[in-house]
C-alpha cells in the first residue's frame, strides 16, 4: 500500500515542479534582462579576488626640486598676470622623488608624477593632480592617485585619494601634507605626506 501511494505521489510532485519552473522562468529572464543591458553587467567581487577591504598608511617625503642641474619640477605655464601675488594660472609638471626620510639621500620609495597649478586668486592654493608610483617591495608598480586642493600655507593640508592601480585598484582615502622645509629663494620644498588608503 505504501509503495503504491509513493508511486502516485512522485509523478504529482514532478508535474508541480515543472509547472512552477515554467511560471518562474520568464520572471528570472525578465530580472536578468533588467540587470544585463548588453554593455553592463553585475559581477561577483569574489571571482576577481576582492576579499576584505583593508586600511593602509604610508608616510613618505616628497621632494619638489627646482634648483638642481636636473630639476624634478619644471614650470610649463607662467602666470598670465605679472601682478598676481599667488601666481594664479601658473602650472608645473613634476616627477618628484618620494623617500623614506626627509633627506633626499634616504631610501627611494617611489615617485610623485603629475602636475600642480595655482588655482587661487586671493590666496595661495594649488590644484594637485599626481600619482604616487611605488618602486619598492610588493607595491612595486602600483599607484595611488591624488587629486585635490592644497592650501599651501596651512600647517596640514588634506587631499582625497581618488583611485589607484595594481594593488590599489578601487582605492579611496585621503592624503595629509605637512611642509618639512621650504627654500623661498629656489622654491625647493620637502613635504611629509601621510596617506591613508582603503583597498582590497
Amino acid at each position: 500500500m505504501a509503495t503504491i501511494s509513493m508511486a502516485r505521489i512522485v509523478p504529482i510532485i514532478v508535474s508541480k515542479l515543472i509547472i512552477l519552473s515554467t511560471i518562474l522562468s520568464p520572471l528570472a529572464i525578465i530580472h536578468a534582462s533588467k540587470e544585463n543591458q548588453g554593455f553592463v553587467r553585475s559581477l561577483d567581487r569574489k571571482l576577481y579576488g576582492f576579499k576584505k577591504e583593508k586600511l593602509t598608511h604610508f608616510r613618505v617625503y616628497w621632494h619638489d626640486i627646482y634648483s638642481a642641474p636636473n630639476p624634478t619640477a619644471i614650470p610649463i605655464v607662467t602666470s598670465p598676470s605679472n601682478t598676481s601675488a599667488t601666481l594664479f594660472g601658473s602650472l608645473s609638471m613634476i616627477d618628484d622623488p618620494l623617500t623614506e626620510k626627509p633627506e633626499l639621500s634616504s631610501k627611494l620609495i617611489g615617485r610623485a608624477q603629475g602636475f600642480y597649478g595655482s588655482a587661487g586668486q586671493e590666496e595661495t592654493a594649488l590644484l594637485m593632480a599626481m600619482n604616487f608610483v611605488f618602486l619598492q617591495g610588493k607595491y612595486n608598480g602600483s599607484t595611488i592617485s591624488i587629486l585635490g586642493r592644497n592650501h599651501v600655507f596651512s600647517k596640514v593640508r588634506e587631499m582625497p585619494v581618488i583611485g589607484g592601480s595594481g594593488l590599489f585598484r578601487f582605492a579611496r582615502g585621503y592624503a595629509q601634507a605637512n611642509t618639512y622645509s621650504f627654500n623661498a629663494k629656489t622654491g625647493d620644498a620637502v613635504v611629509e605626506y601621510n596617506v591613508y588608503v582603503l583597498h582590497y
